[in-house]
């Protein structure tokens, strides 16, 4: 009975702590627990360690301070202070930064598809177009999870990051020209996934300033977090000896001067490593560690730790078309805000404005940028830095009423197709091999034809007149988006004529990229990884499909939610 007592007692007081928080937190980016990996000791000690300062790993970090000593690891810098993070003016130059310090670090798959993993304190939400939408009823409830701590999780992180957009001319258009073209009902400004046309959330405030997840280390205890920055991880640390499993205990980390770092756990059962690298990092450095597929580990000289052939499986990128649409009236900048959702399996989203050319004065066009395409109509040994300089040369020649418009886009829900990921080498810092299979699986391909089939449904309704020009014909305007360079694949002439062949010559990534570390898989439902102790993966590594029309808000959530129910775990089992 007293056994009940005090479990109940720390149950109760779990609920204290993690829901209403210590008076002793701290704003952004004024937090005294961020400091350089270069002065890091040799040798630390803590409770948690967290290999990963994205979406899911601040609010984890946060949450599991509140009761315990925690190290988050990040391999990028602050967020705060980089106009190209934090202005929506300057949406798409960090994704057209190709310098090492750049918080976006460009990969391209194996597919020949340009993409980015982020590189910086709050992950992607750092470098995203910013839209905040939640999970379905439907996937929360597959994927187990308890829906009432989900819902409080949510909120939590609304609390901080989440905002209404505003809504100005031509977004009001393509929700206007959605529902004209028959997707219905209206469901007005809603974070709910819910079949329609709705305004989502956003994460820039009303005066465009981005919020990302590192603001959720406000809710941090400051004295149980210790943030390093620059701080990249090369190997999870395992003891083996005498173990009937092998047992996660520390990590090794490197500064940015190469200077090696480890941290261990202190003693304690419930003393975790937790991995939320990413759909790219977690998968990574699991096998660097000695945890993935044995062909890859032994072809690397990696010591085995335990053969486990699904790590790196299951790859998935939701494949995004978009048609961009030249307009004779100037256009608001603005980012994902209208989201139609289709019975038929395809997300309609648009933006707009002077944000996706980033300006001439910065000589890297945004999204429109040759380094993003990468000259993509010139064979691979002719995209020479001079070629690159001429296609900037050429675009600066351009009237800049040529950039003045807007995307209506669609992305596949799921995706059905899967790929996989492999090491390249062994440097954690350097990009996997990774494949995505775009459109291998018919339904993702018939999927992109029906939202495409949408879209031009909404650019020739009544709303949309007032942004498009008539002589610029539907065959045309496709035409005119399959000539763009979006990717390294090679185009067909007049797509137009179809949309299959749109689809797969014009596919370029939304960055909803997960897998690799799936559940049921590689971790079981609690995110445990399955065959080794102490160690977790909380990320989008672990999805099996991307949840609702944007992951971030769910793997922020994820984070939260997950720190919760390891520190109700923690103390109510003291």
């Amino acid at each position: 009975m007293d056994f009940w007592l005090w479990r109940l007692f720390f149950v109760a007081l779990a609920e204290i702590l993690l829901f209403h928080g210590f008076c002793s937190s701290e704003q952004a980016p004024n937090y005294s627990f961020m400091q350089q990996a270069s002065s890091a000791p040799p040798v630390s000690y803590y409770d948690y360690i967290i290999i990963g300062g994205g979406t899911a790993g601040c609010p984890l970090a946060a949450t599991l301070s509140q009761n315990s000593t925690v190290l988050l690891l990040e391999r990028g810098p602050s967020p705060y202070g980089n106009p190209n993070i934090t202005e929506i003016s300057s949406f798409g130059r960090a994704l057209s930064d190709l310098s090492p310090a750049s918080p976006a670090q460009r990969f391209i798959s194996e597919d020949g598809v340009i993409n980015a993993r982020a590189r910086v304190l709050g992950g992607g939400s750092c470098i995203n177009a910013g839209f905040y939408t939640r999970a379905a009823a439907g996937y929360v409830a597959a994927a187990g999870w308890d829906g009432r701590l989900v819902n409080e999780s949510y909120e939590w992180v609304e609390k901080v990051v989440a905002f209404e957009p505003p809504m100005k001319q031509w977004q009001s258009a393509v929700r206007d020209g959605l529902l004209e073209a028959g997707v219905n009902p209206y469901n007005g400004f809603t974070y709910d996934h819910l079949n329609g046309t709705k305004v989502g959330g956003t994460i820039f405030d009303g005066e465009g300033r981005r919020h990302t997840a590192a603001d959720l280390l406000q809710y941090a205890n400051p004295k149980g977090l210790t943030v390093m920055l620059h701080a990249s991880v090369h190997k999870i640390l395992f003891s083996i000896k005498g173990k009937k499993r092998p047992l996660a205990h520390g990590v090794i980390f490197r500064d940015v001067s190469g200077k090696k770092h480890k941290a261990y756990l202190k003693d304690g059962e419930k003393n975790e490593v937790i991995l939320s690298a990413g759909a790219l990092g977690s998968p990574q450095l699991l096998m660097l560690s000695g945890v993935g597929p044995l062909d890859q580990i032994k072809a690397h000289n990696i010591t085995l730790v335990l053969d486990q052939p699904l790590v790196g499986q299951g790859m998935a990128d939701n494949p995004m078309n978009a048609i961009f649409i030249p307009s004779p009236n100037p256009v608001e900048v603005s980012l994902i805000q209208v989201v139609g959702i289709t019975r038929y399996g395809s997300y309609i989203e648009a933006a707009s404005g002077e944000n996706f050319a980033g300006g001439s004065a910065t000589r890297d066009f945004g999204l429109f940028s040759p380094r993003i395409g990468q000259l993509s109509s010139v064979p691979p040994k002719q995209r020479t830095p001079e070629a690159l300089a001429a296609a900037i040369t050429a675009m600066e020649a351009l009237n800049p009423i040529v950039f003045n418009g807007g995307f209506i886009l669609e992305k596949i829900r799921g995706p059905l197709s899967q790929g996989h990921l492999r090491l390249v080498n062994t440097n954690p810092n350097d990009n996997p091999s990774v494949t995505f299979n775009y459109f291998q699986h018919p339904e993702d391909l018939h999927r992109c034809v029906e939202g495409l089939r949408v879209i031009e449904r909404v650019i020739q309704s009544r709303p949309m007149a007032a942004f498009r020009y008539d002589y610029l014909s539907l065959p045309l305007l496709l035409n005119m988006s399959a000539n763009a360079p979006v990717n390294l694949l090679p185009h067909h002439a007049n797509v137009s004529t179809s949309l299959e062949q749109f689809c797969r010559d014009t596919v370029m990534t939304i960055w909803h990229y997960h897998g690799g570390c799936r559940t049921g898989s590689v971790v079981d439902s609690d995110y445990r990884v399955i065959g080794i102790d102490g160690l977790r993966v909380v990320d989008g590594s672990t999805f099996h499909d991307s949840p609702g029309t944007n992951p971030q808000a769910t793997v922020m959530m994820l984070g939260r939610y997950m720190g919760v129910k390891i520190l109700q775990e923690r103390l109510g089992n003291s």
